[in-house]
């Protein structure tokens, strides 16, 4: 990796990249030029070369970039080559449906672990998963190999989920809880509020409609 200060943007459109480019893959396309894969990713050829130059240099002058190769080269440079062992601690509504959806272990992010404070969940199974009490997640985090905390609790007990992946070693937490959460520097930390995506399309949709744009 040639830098490794990368804006958060640069990371967002790289797993776009990586999501374009597995697609060409799957279709048997071995080969795509700058301009398709900027009109594939919605982007323009300069951006994508841009995005790019923080990692390396790719594509060949005249062919553009080989699918796999690049997919490979993407991968490894954000570090998702490899399965990545992930506790869910909340299972509610949302935090079942992630249990159950297929797309995180295809991206390799595996739950190995399912933890809630309520007694009467502790103990279910959930998709192949048995329940069990948040207390216990540092007992069993170097058991699972736990890596990253995903956080689907209620927003009053998001802090405290925080603090039992923490204190289990966890150096990464995916929180969807609409709340910040405190935890030490070294702990990466995202957050995902789709309320803030709908205020995004909200705004976007009013200023298409001030341009005339419908």
């Amino acid at each position: 990796m040639k830098s490794t200060r990368i804006p958060r943007a640069t990371i967002q459109r790289l797993a776009a990249y990586v999501q374009i480019l597995e697609t060409l893959s799957q279709e048997g396309e071995k080969v795509i030029s700058s301009e398709g894969l900027a009109r594939a990713c919605g982007v323009n050829p300069s951006q994508i070369r841009k995005d790019l130059a923080y990692f390396g240099e790719f594509g060949v002058r005249g062919v553009g970039y080989y699918v796999q190769d690049l997919l490979t080269a993407i991968k490894q440079s954000l570090g998702i080559d490899r399965i990545w062992n992930v506790a869910l601690v909340g299972v509610g509504n949302l935090g079942r449906a992630l249990l159950r959806h297929k797309i995180l272990r295809k991206r390799g992010f595996m739950v190995v672990g399912a933890f809630d404070c309520d007694p009467f969940k502790i103990g279910e199974e959930i998709a192949g998963l048995e329940v069990y009490s948040s207390k216990r997640l540092q007992e069993l985090a170097q058991e699972l190999n736990v890596e990253i905390g995903v956080i689907t609790t209620p927003p009053k007990r998001a802090q405290r989920a925080a603090n039992y992946l923490v204190e289990a070693g966890v150096k990464g937490i995916v929180n969807f809880a609409p709340v910040r959460i405190d935890v030490p520097e070294n702990v990466a930390v995202e957050y995902v509020d789709f309320i803030h995506h709908l205020f995004s399309v909200a705004f976007n949709i009013s200023l298409n409609l001030s341009k005339g744009l419908f």
